[in-house]
């Protein structure tokens, strides 16, 4: 069975290749004119340069009829001098404004004694309490501070010149560290009033918000700098949108912003570009840009993901629609209608989009009719007639009039005239 196999494929591979050789040589041994070879293998050869009765000129030019054109279904629109606009959409994530977040950090050691606040996700006021702390150096400069007023009031009536001014430098000394420790005036004059010393300090929540983070509890022994608390204050959150690398030039800050919420269908709020991010991500090719918008309720929460849309005014520059782009790889082309059914295609110089229209900077003039749909067909036929025009420039006719079909192939092809096809097993 695999040696049938294998001669088919021989047989069918050696048929093609003879067909090929001899396709070859009666192409390129015709006659400058058709009418010597037949009226129907001068038909065939004509029609090779045209299909589908299409007419083929110069410079890739294709020729149709009226009934061609509406067969074909070939639309056009024209160039133009118009404002152009484009929106730019991308997506995005909701986050905290940085700037209405903070931790709560003593600037002490010492053991926390109570929690007021002791979940994560409870709201929370600016000055509430949040924990007592019980810390050994909190209560020998409370000790220090009822000292230097206690001396300041024995030696305040002393004559002695400028004793009485030195103690009143301790007593404001005392009070200045406590303050260094972020212990509030009431606090401090509670002691002073009282003249006894707390055990435990309260903290308080330097802002209002919603606590996010808590990793302090009751009985922990805390260090100075430690994070216990962080606060975000959600009123207004930041929209951390990732634009494309070719939209990046085009969004500026303080241009105003449309969000939708994929988890709030149906709602749209107003925002604006409070600033966009230097530097490029590499691994995804996109920029961030950072929306600011209020947050009436705190219906949005950090995490949801989000749709930014911008529109940008690009000003009023020659255009064409975009359908009548076509990008090769290599070039921009666009069909231009040159009157009596010719179209000819012409190499455009592009600058930036617009969401129905591209800016031509160069290659079209403001008034000229451009093919916006079929140019994948016309493209085709164009590059035809410039194959086939390229192929008979190359051949050298005129010494090949006298050619007669019958003289012997040459070695490299007349060989197989005598080569033997395998026959497939019975």
């Amino acid at each position: 069975m695999t040696n049938r196999i294998t001669n088919r494929t021989v047989l069918i591979v050696g048929g093609f290749a003879a067909l090929a050789v001899v396709a070859a040589i009666l192409l390129f041994a015709r006659p400058r004119g058709t009418e010597d070879l037949g009226p129907e293998t001068a038909a065939e050869m004509d029609g090779m340069a045209g299909v589908s009765g299409m007419e083929m000129g110069g410079e890739g030019t294709i020729g149709l009829t009226a009934d061609q054109i509406r067969t074909f279904g070939v639309t056009f629109g024209t160039a133009e001098r118009r404002a152009l606009e484009r929106t730019i959409r991308a997506v995005g994530v909701v986050d905290f404004d940085e700037t209405r977040m903070a931790y709560v950090a003593p600037k002490f050691g010492g053991f926390v004694e109570r929690l007021y606040v002791d979940f994560e996700g409870k709201p929370v006021s600016r000055g509430q309490p949040l924990l007592e702390i019980y810390s050994p150096e909190l209560v020998s400069a409370q000790e220090e501070l009822l000292l230097a007023r206690r001396l300041g009031e024995k030696v305040g009536r002393s004559g002695v010149e400028g004793v009485a001014e030195g103690t009143s430098d301790l007593l404001a000394s005392a009070r200045r560290r406590l303050r260094y420790w972020d212990i509030s005036e009431a606090q401090i004059d509670r002691v002073l009033a009282t003249g006894e010393v707390r055990k435990t300090l309260t903290l308080h929540s330097p802002v209002s918000g919603i606590v996010m983070e808590k990793t302090v509890f009751e009985g922990q022994a805390v260090k100075p700098g430690e994070n216990l608390y962080m606060i975000a204050d959600l009123s207004e959150v930041w929209i951390e949108a990732k634009l494309f690398e070719s939209d990046a030039a085009l969004v500026d800050e303080g241009m105003e912003a449309s969000i939708t919420i994929a988890a709030l269908p149906g709602r749209m709020f107003s925002g604006r570009v409070e600033y966009v991010y230097p530097t490029l991500e590499e691994r995804t090719r996109s920029m961030k840009a950072r929306v600011s918008l209020p947050n009436p309720g705190g219906v949005l929460k950090p995490g949801m993901y989000a749709t930014v849309r911008l529109e940008r005014d690009l000003g009023e520059v020659l255009a064409v629609p975009g359908s009548a782009v076509l990008n090769t790889g290599e070039a921009a082309i666009a069909f231009v209608d040159m009157g009596g059914g010719r179209l000819m295609p012409h190499e455009l110089t592009l600058g930036m989009a617009g969401d129905e229209w591209v800016e031509v900077i160069g290659g079209l003039e403001p008034g000229q009719r451009v093919v916006t749909s079929a140019q994948f067909l016309l493209d085709s036929e164009s590059n035809l007639a410039e194959v086939m025009r390229a192929m008979m420039a190359q051949m050298n006719l005129s010494d090949m009039e006298g050619m007669d079909m019958d003289t012997p192939l040459p070695a490299d092809t007349g060989a197989m005239r005598g080569m033997e096809m395998p026959r497939e097993e019975e």
